[in-house]
């Protein structure tokens, strides 16, 4: 059977992405505590296809997924699997992306009420021939912000919302990323007060004067990150984007920052 994907292509032009997208498939995520929590991730995966191919082979990727799909996954795995990438589909550059809902457990402040909090997360995986992986760890955290010029202003109260930090880590060669869990701790701690999704009227009180003990801008809940994140040891590379779902506008409040650590 004539095999058209391997055929020469004249037009001289190389992609730097080809491959699928929202293909899902289960994975085992390590936990903190040593165990594996089972997710059902968004899946996107890549190859770099030279100019002189017509198409690369779409069934590949999905053969390729599958075996990693039973066993628990982080670095290693990827790499071996970004490995085996570039060796069935003959490229020189491949990448993946498993985007998935992790859970971590919360304990309300007071009542000590146990409660499931969801994550959106990530692990993206980028290999070229030759070099190391480069990892990225992506962690959406969701917390509590309130506005300082509204409790500076008002007789009565200040005005608050949920708010998320959009962040993504990189770390060096021979440095361990850090885990879901303590990523997310870090970047809740600086914002005006956790989020529950089980809250008693105790822990209601205790949150909502928590916020209003912690006031901050969204601009001052993203330098705290930076400073956070820059502490990290082996950290070569992160972004921060944090966003404000205002109460009292129809517009959201937002910033942003990325930087090199270390190269």
């Amino acid at each position: 059977m004539r095999d058209v994907q391997s055929q020469a292509d004249a037009r001289g032009i190389a992609i730097q992405h080809v491959g699928i997208r929202d293909a899902h498939l289960p994975f085992l995520i390590k936990t903190k505590d040593g165990g594996y929590q089972s997710v059902l991730a968004r899946i996107q995966f890549t190859v770099e296809l030279p100019a002189a191919f017509k198409g690369t082979h779409m069934s590949r990727f999905q053969e390729i997924l599958l075996p990693w799909s039973k066993q628990p996954i982080a670095e290693p795995e990827m790499d071996a699997m970004l490995s085996e990438a570039l060796a069935k589909l003959d490229a020189q550059a491949a990448e993946v992306t498993l985007a998935f809902k992790y859970f971590v457990e919360k304990t309300a402040p007071v009542s000590g009420g146990r409660s499931l909090l969801d994550l959106d997360c990530s692990f993206t995986g980028r290999k070229r021939a030759g070099e190391p992986l480069a990892f990225t760890l992506g962690v959406d955290v969701p917390f509590t912000s309130l506005c300082p010029c509204s409790k500076e202003i008002s007789d009565y109260g200040a005005h608050n919302q949920r708010s998320v930090c959009r962040v993504r880590v990189r770390f060096g060669e021979g440095h361990d990323c850090i885990l879901i869990e303590d990523l997310a701790a870090l970047v809740e701690a600086n914002g005006s007060a956790p989020i529950y999704p089980l809250l008693k009227r105790v822990d209601e009180k205790y949150v909502t004067e928590q916020a209003y003990d912690h006031p901050k801008f969204v601009e001052d809940i993203l330098r705290d990150n930076v400073l956070a994140l820059r502490r990290l040891d082996g950290i070569a590379w992160f972004s921060v984007a944090c966003e404000n779902f205002e109460s009292i506008h129809n517009h959201n409040a937002f910033a942003a920052h990325e930087e090199t650590v270390c190269p």
